[in-house]
C-alpha cells in the first residue's frame, strides 16, 4: 500500500507542476495555457501530493 501511494504522489506532483507550467503560459499547448486558475488548481494538486507521498513515507516505516 505505500508503494501505491507514494506511485499516485509522484504522478500528483508531475501533473500539478504542469498545470503550474500551462498556468504561467510558461508551457503552451493548451486550452489551460495562460490561465490563472489552473497553476492554482496545479498548486493544490502539488500540495495534496506531497501530503499523500508523506503519508506513504510514513506508513512504510511503521
Amino acid at each position: 500500500m505505500p508503494l501505491l501511494l507514494k506511485t499516485v504522489a509522484i504522478l500528483m506532483l508531475v501533473v500539478g507542476g504542469i498545470w503550474i507550467l500551462q498556468g504561467f503560459n510558461i508551457l503552451p499547448g493548451s486550452f489551460m495555457t495562460g490561465q490563472l486558475k489552473w497553476a492554482a488548481y496545479g498548486a493544490l494538486v502539488v500540495v495534496a501530493g506531497v501530503v499523500l507521498f508523506v503519508f506513504g513515507m510514513r506508513k512504510q516505516g511503521k
